[in-house]
Parts: C-alpha cells; sequence; structure tokens
C-alpha cells in the first residue's frame, strides 16, 4: 500500500484517500489480476494507483481537469501510467467511450449517484462489483437507496481513522473524516 506522503497533492483537489481508506476499499472490491476497473471520481488519483498496481486496467475519470493532471503526475511518478486511461469529462457524457468493466468504483459523482448507478451498473460484467465510498450523509443514503432499487445486495462499512501524533508526554490522537465505504456482494 502506497503511503499517503508518496502523492502528489493539491489543495485543488481532493485526495489521495487516506492509505486506510485504500487498505479497506481494495480488500473489499476482491479485485484480480485480469480486473478492468471504472473509477468516477479520481481526485489526485490514490484508489486509481492502487488498482492499477493490482489489475489489468482501470479507466479513470473526472471532470476537473485539475484533478486528471495530478493523478496523471501520480501515475508517472509510480510508473503505473501504462495501465491506466484517464478521461477527462462528466461520467453520463462519456458513458458510451467504455464498454464493459468487472468493477466500478465511485468516489466523487458531482450529484449525479442514482443516474450513473443506474446507467454504469447495466455495463458491469456478472461480477456486478460496486464500491462507492461516502463523506456526505445525502450520499450514503442515495448510494444505499439506489443500490437496493436496482436489485443489489449491498453492505456498508463506517470507517473513522485517527492517526497519532507523539508530543513530549504521550500521544495525541487526531481524527481524520468518517467515511462509509458501500459496496455490492
Amino acid at each position: 500500500m502506497l503511503k499517503d506522503s508518496d502523492f502528489i497533492s493539491s489543495s485543488k483537489v481532493p485526495g489521495p484517500t487516506k492509505e486506510e481508506i485504500r487498505c479497506l476499499v481494495m480488500c473489499k472490491s476482491n479485485v484480480k489480476s485480469t480486473d478492468t476497473v471504472l473509477e468516477i471520481g479520481c481526485g489526485t488519483g490514490g484508489l486509481t494507483l492502487e488498482f492499477a498496481r493490482r489489475c489489468e486496467k482501470v479507466y479513470s475519470i473526472d471532470k476537473n481537469h485539475d484533478a486528471i493532471s495530478l493523478t496523471s503526475q501520480n501515475l508517472k511518478k509510480h510508473f503505473l501510467d501504462d495501465k491506466v486511461d484517464l478521461i477527462e469529462g462528466d461520467a453520463l457524457s462519456i458513458i458510451n467511450q467504455i464498454d464493459s468493466f468487472d468493477i466500478l468504483m465511485i468516489g466523487g459523482s458531482g450529484g449525479d449517484l442514482s443516474e450513473i448507478l443506474e446507467k454504469f451498473s447495466e455495463k458491469i460484467s456478472n461480477k456486478k462489483k460496486i464500491i462507492i465510498t461516502a463523506i456526505l450523509i445525502e450520499t450514503k443514503t442515495e448510494a444505499i437507496n439506489t443500490l437496493k432499487k436496482l436489485g443489489f445486495e449491498i453492505e456498508v462499512v463506517e470507517v473513522n481513522i485517527a492517526r497519532g501524533h507523539i508530543l513530549n508526554r504521550g500521544t495525541m490522537m487526531f481524527a481524520e473524516n468518517p467515511i462509509a465505504i458501500i459496496y455490492t456482494v
């Protein structure tokens, strides 16, 4: 697992997804070396890189030019750029550019989560593995309700990570944002 400090980042782009969250997403995805992953909302590329290290091909989409640029820099830094197709644009507008995939990873949906799930779930291979990371309560609710409506069996894990900082008289814990990992089983 790459360390958070291994990523080039910017205040203009969210991420990278914290190391512990990336670890859980990789575990819950059950990604295989022969899989193709479609990631929507790549940010700085934390999950893009982790998937690229483990699978055959990644399509990574973001409508933020700065996110695509940072992900590209991080892919080159870690010699993974040959395994990833970066696509700048809105997921719904580029749906016809991607024929099929094994895992759908959604880290950002720009408010179009239900529509993205409805349209992209038709293109996923027989494994039908979908993973959504969400910080907003509304996104969590929308993801759960939409996946249930589409007939998926799901599980949800809410994760709260705190990291220790060593001080002279002890260790002080600093919490990260809690995040839900919603995934199909």
